[in-house]
């Protein structure tokens, strides 16, 4: 079939051209910070991403505009490689990464594909069965997304900060209380940097555990597939774009309200952690100053979030929760309602600061000032995380 095209053999194919001299491709990317610039990929990679993009024309199964921007994507994500002090930073890295990303995206992502992933209003992460016949249900998806994205994280001089609240919201957890994760989001790769910078301070078992709050884009996009069946996922339409297409709103509605509901049912249960993004999308630079401000929370989102706190009767614990990973995936300027955007990935340090419990400020009348704490927490510990990190 088509969609296997891009079969499990990939990398080991492609790498075989590997081998062969060739010279170093001078490639221009668009960085979302810095304008046009020129960056060059080594031998090896320019050999590789040439038989990778190759491998994605002859598929047959994308369109020239997506082809280029599989072509962008590629590039990047090999230069980001090339400056990582991962030891897994490798052309032979490169390969399995990304061969493998176009794969699962081209198989379970593609509308014709007969292997198309359906997401429903909630989502767990799909960790493979290791005796599975078949090579691609073995496959852990949270493990796979987290190796993919690692390598392009500079962890060395990664931050966090908040780690004894990160620990004491764990262990209300462990106690089969609830906590809610109010976050600031900045790129794609968020998930991935909440486990990555969990696992630095011994909190990687527990941020398997972590449910998501996941827009359409995340489990509609052809390479964000892949990386949403790695996650818990609890799966709505945004505010923000709920409203793009009026004949398909009913619909809409009523996924979220069924979505609401399966989230109800979890918080009645108890010992469960929940991510989410109360903005409705992700951190968008200032073009007029360069700067990457944290979005102002939405009130509604976090008072939906509190009454459903309240009617499960189990003790739900909320904490703010700064992240700075905008260098390492760049969003585009502007905000779209479609998929399809141009991906762009950098080798960056990356941090989380989680705040202490948020004090359960305001009563019916006065339910703002709970939001404005939950965000002045976040803009005081997101300065200090660009401050750590050097990027003010």
């Amino acid at each position: 079939m088509r969609s296997n095209s891009l079969n499990g053999r990939f990398t080991s194919v492609v790498f075989s051209a590997v081998t062969h001299e060739s010279t170093a491709s001078d490639i221009k990317s668009a960085d979302a910070s810095e304008g046009l610039h020129v960056a060059t990929l080594e031998p090896e990679y320019a050999v590789a991403k040439d038989a990778i993009i190759t491998k994605i024309r002859e598929s047959g199964q994308l369109p020239p505009k997506m082809i280029a921007f599989m072509d962008h994507f590629v590039t990047e994500y090999g230069i980001a490689l090339q400056q990582s002090n991962n030891e897994k930073a490798t052309p032979q890295g490169f390969l399995a990464n990304m061969g493998s990303a176009i794969h699962f995206g081209m198989k379970y992502g593609m509308p014709n594909s007969p292997y198309l992933y359906q997401f429903g209003v909630t989502h767990d992460a799909i960790r493979g069965n290791p005796e599975a016949a078949d090579r691609d249900d073995q496959i852990d998806f949270y493990a796979w997304g987290c190796d993919f994205f690692r390598p392009c994280m500079d962890l060395d001089n990664s931050v966090v900060m908040g780690e004894d609240n990160l620990k004491e919201a764990f262990e209300y957890i462990s106690k089969g209380e609830n906590v809610v994760f109010l976050a600031n989001h900045q790129s794609e790769a968020d998930p991935q940097v909440f486990s990555c910078m969990l696992e630095k301070v011994g909190l990687g078992k527990q941020g398997e555990q972590i449910y998501y709050v996941a827009g359409h884009k995340v489990t509609t996009d052809v390479l964000a597939i892949p990386f949403s069946m790695g996650r818990n996922l609890l799966c709505i339409h945004s505010k923000k774009h709920i409203d793009s297409d009026p004949e398909a709103k009913p619909m809409k509605m009523k996924q979220n309200l069924a979505t609401m509901s399966a989230m109800q049912n979890k918080m009645k249960t108890g010992g469960h952690a929940f991510w989410v993004a109360p903005s409705g999308g992700r951190d968008r630079r200032d073009i007029s100053t360069g700067k990457v401000p944290a979005a102002p929370f939405d009130q509604k989102t976090i008072d939906m979030f509190r009454l459903m706190s309240n009617k499960a009767k189990t003790p739900t614990h909320f904490y703010s929760l700064a992240m700075v990973s905008y260098d390492l995936c760049p969003p585009p300027d502007t905000i779209e309602a479609g998929t399809g955007e141009m991906r762009n990935i950098r080798f960056s340090p990356v941090g989380i600061a989680c705040s202490k419990e948020l004090e359960n400020k305001g009563g019916v009348e006065s339910r703002h000032l709970f939001t404005e704490h939950a965000q002045e927490e976040v803009e005081h510990n997101y300065d200090a995380l660009l401050t750590a990190l050097n990027k003010y």
